[in-house]
């Protein structure tokens, strides 16, 4: 590639990035509950993708390729933390203190949300988050539709069995 086309490849991937920052954080956090994990976990789908930005020639399905790298690039990392990790019977307790309930509710579903398995979250953060359809969904994570929608009602199960067991307020309001 010249000069010419690389610098105009990094400009446009920048702009990309710039205006659509906020939206790819918000779906690394729903990945990965702690702040700087999305943040790693996001710069780390960036540079990924920028690597393979030319090789996207429809430029509108880059937010689905990147919450693809973004989905992979977490499992990777779950799949290395799992073997560094230890079972025990005590979790550790990760409650976020927050004095507005809308924060608490997010802490409390970010927790439920980690014990999901890693294809469970991923298709709660299509579906619900990022309000794919079931195809959407299944086109994304490589799977059959059917697939998508018997993963999603167990994933939504748990989730609310989990939410009952915090004891949480969070109302089921059709998402959940």
């Amino acid at each position: 590639m010249n000069a010419h086309r690389h610098g105009a490849q990094a400009l446009e991937f920048e702009e990309y990035v710039r205006t659509r920052h906020d939206y790819l954080l918000r779906s690394a956090r729903c990945l990965v509950a702690d702040p700087l994990d999305a943040q790693d976990l996001l710069q780390t789908a960036l540079v990924r993708t920028y690597r393979r930005w030319e090789r996207i020639s429809d430029k509108r399905l880059a937010d689905a390729y990147l919450r693809r790298v973004m989905i992979n690039t977490r499992t990777e990392w779950w799949r290395a933390r799992k073997l560094r990790e230890l079972p025990t019977d005590q979790l550790p307790d990760t409650r976020v203190e927050d004095t507005t309930e809308r924060h608490a509710d997010r802490a409390l579903l970010l927790e439920a949300l980690r014990r999901l398995t890693p294809t469970q979250r991923s298709v709660v953060v299509l579906r619900a988050c990022e309000q794919m359809s079931t195809e959407e969904t299944a086109a994304a994570l490589g799977m059959a539709a059917g697939t998508v929608k018997s993963t999603l009602h167990r994933a939504l199960a748990r989730l609310r069995q989990e939410l009952r067991r915090q004891g949480s307020g969070i109302r089921d309001e059709g998402v959940f």
